[in-house]
This record gives C-alpha cells, sequence and structure tokens, in this order.
C-alpha cells in the first residue's frame, strides 16, 4: 500500500509519500510546497492545486491522508489550511482516490505515543519508523511522512486487515492504547468543564 500523506498550509504544503508492505514502512518521497504572501490567494491556491496534482500523478498512491483541520485562535492560518486541504481531497477526488483524515493528536499518538508531542519528537519518530539516515526536514515535510504513517498504523484504516493478515501488530496496539488513554483524558476534562 502506498501512502500520500498531505501536511496542508498555504505558506508550505507539505508532502510525504510511504510505502507499506507487511508490517515494513518505506521512505518514498517528501516535497514541501510553497507559496508567497505577496501572491494573489487564487494564485496561491492555483500553484498548490498543480503541485498536488503532480506529486499524486507521480507518485500514484493507493489513498492520500490529509491532516484534518482543527480550530485555532488564527482563523487567517484555519481557512488557508482548510483550503489546501480540499484542494488535496479534490485531487484525490480527480484520481478516484480514496481519502483520510486524521488530527494531528491522531498523528502524534500514532507516531510517538504522545499526543503533545513537540516537533522534534515527531522528526526523530519519523526517521526510526522509516530507518532514515538522518531527520526529515523541513517540519511539514516530516509532518507529511507522520500523517502517511498514522493512517499506516490507524487501527480504523480500511487496509489495516490487509497489512496484518486480520491481526493487529505491536504498533496498532500501542497507537490505540495511547489513543484509549487520550480519550480518556479528553473526557476526563471534559467533565471538568475545560
Amino acid at each position: 500500500m502506498l501512502v500520500l500523506g498531505v501536511d496542508p498550509g498555504l505558506t508550505r504544503c507539505g508532502i510525504g509519500v510511504v510505502e507499506a508492505r507487511g508490517s515494513k514502512m518505506r521512505f518514498m518521497g517528501m516535497e514541501v510546497l510553497s507559496t508567497s504572501p505577496a501572491q494573489k490567494q487564487e494564485e496561491r491556491l492555483l500553484s498548490l492545486y498543480e503541485g498536488l496534482r503532480k506529486q499524486i500523478s507521480d507518485f500514484n498512491p493507493d489513498i492520500v491522508s490529509i491532516e484534518k483541520v482543527f480550530a485555532q485562535k488564527n482563523t487567517n492560518t484555519v481557512l488557508g489550511t482548510a483550503q489546501v486541504a480540499g484542494l488535496a481531497m479534490l485531487v484525490a477526488a480527480q484520481h478516484s482516490l480514496p481519502t483520510a483524515m486524521h488530527t494531528p493528536t491522531e498523528v502524534k499518538l500514532a507516531v510517538t505515543g504522545n499526543g503533545m508531542a513537540k516537533k522534534e519528537q515527531i522528526q526523530i519518530m519519523v526517521a526510526r519508523f522509516l530507518a532514515l539516515p538522518s531527520l526529515p526536514s523541513p517540519f511539514d515535510g516530516a509532518d507529511a511522512l507522520a500523517q502517511a504513517i498514522c493512517h499506516i498504523l490507524h487501527p480504523d484504516a480500511s487496509s489495516l486487515s490487509a497489512l496484518t493478515g486480520g491481526g493487529k501488530s505491536e504498533a496498532e496496539k500501542k497507537w490505540i492504547e495511547a489513543n484509549e488513554k487520550f480519550k480518556a483524558a479528553r473526557n476526563k476534562m471534559r467533565g471538568r468543564g475545560m
């Protein structure tokens, strides 16, 4: 299975491609598409659309996994991120590819076991998962690779039974355990009115 992960952003959009064969993962590529705030919004979106289309055409993935946009105080950042996530979904649909969406917390849990992990921790674990000789950089590319890895490890992924022969790998078990801890902590915070 070939997963193309997208870390959407209007200024920098990370793309990471990971191949999964059985319990093994292999780095296939990483790119960071960038646009300038000095450009018109429509020009920036067109540039990112063309870049996403090229990457999906070049790699021909089985699925596109995109970071799920979440609320932030900076509405301009959220708007731009949502627009780019929509572009990624559009390009995937144009290539008849399924999409998956995972939140940043899900990705951090899947890759590091910590939903509050820092960027450097994600880089370290991505490098370990993919046996890279150095840390993937910049962060946008590393986050896109983490998005792809998360989809491969995610217990709700439709491809998991094919990858694991119906059973759960150690990584999946750890993800489930970390996810349950996160849900319990979130429910506890909600109970306190946070």
